[in-house]
């Protein structure tokens, strides 16, 4: 029986390798490879799967945070339009919170733009990006425009 639980290794550790989910079909495969060894031993069926189970789960639970230090946490990547949250930028078309119009300019890029206190900025005004609503960035005055 002790080859069939290492082809099963074998399979879940192909899976893995296929499917990437964070190394949960890989310690299955290594309670599997656990139960090999226990089967020269054990020759109950119902005890052997129960060796299977308990590794495995065993060693998921006892390797998740040791294998969490090595994974990249994406999540505190800002892409995309968030990734202009916080910054600084000049309008470039009027802010008019009654036609809903308007354009700011963050480095090269053009961003449609809105204010939260629905106050309109002028051209020339130098604007920080407080967060994104929809498809709008939704900004706050830091310097007047001087060009009146």
């Amino acid at each position: 029986m002790w080859q069939v639980w290492i082809i099963l290794a074998g399979i879940f550790v192909i899976f893995e390798m296929i499917i990437p989910t964070d190394f949960l079909i890989f310690w299955v495969g290594m309670g599997a490879l656990v139960t090999s060894v226990t089967s020269v031993f054990i020759d109950n069926i119902t005890a052997q799967i129960a060796i299977f189970c308990i590794s495995s789960i065993l060693l998921i639970f006892c390797t998740k945070p040791f294998v969490r230090k090595f994974m990249k946490n994406s999540a505190n990547i800002s892409t995309n339009a968030y990734s202009i949250i916080g910054k600084t930028g000049i309008v470039v078309s009027e802010i008019d919170p009654i036609s809903g119009k308007g354009q700011i300019k963050i480095g090269n890029e053009i961003w449609s733009a809105k204010t939260n206190n629905q106050e309109k900025l002028l051209k020339g005004t130098i604007i920080k990006v407080n967060s994104i609503d929809g498809v709008k960035a939704v900004v706050s005055t830091i310097e007047e425009s001087k060009i009146k």
